[in-house]
């Protein structure tokens, strides 16, 4: 099974809060890519979901995910960006 990165292969999205929901898909798919056994991945979130620390990094690559979507959808300025899909 090949897991999809980019949803859509896109990260053009209409407005905003929909590059918001696309930047945390998007990092938790990079955990999940990262350690792709769903036991384990269960288990080490019993660790994080209470350490600051490690929550205040997910935080921060979702604000890395969503810059660089922002940055795509030229930071929503004038009309929002047209949603293309190769179907």
């Amino acid at each position: 099974m090949s897991l999809e990165l980019v949803p859509g292969n896109s990260l053009i999205t209409a407005t905003p809060e929909d590059g918001r929901k696309l930047a945390v898909k998007m990092a938790r798919l990079t955990v999940k890519a990262t350690q792709p056994d769903e036991q384990v991945r269960a288990r080490l979130r019993a660790v994080y979901e209470s350490d600051a620390s490690a929550l205040i990094q997910i935080s921060q690559v979702v604000a890395t995910e969503f810059a660089t979507i922002a940055a795509a959808n030229s930071y929503w300025r004038g009309e929002p960006a047209k949603v293309v899909h190769d179907d």
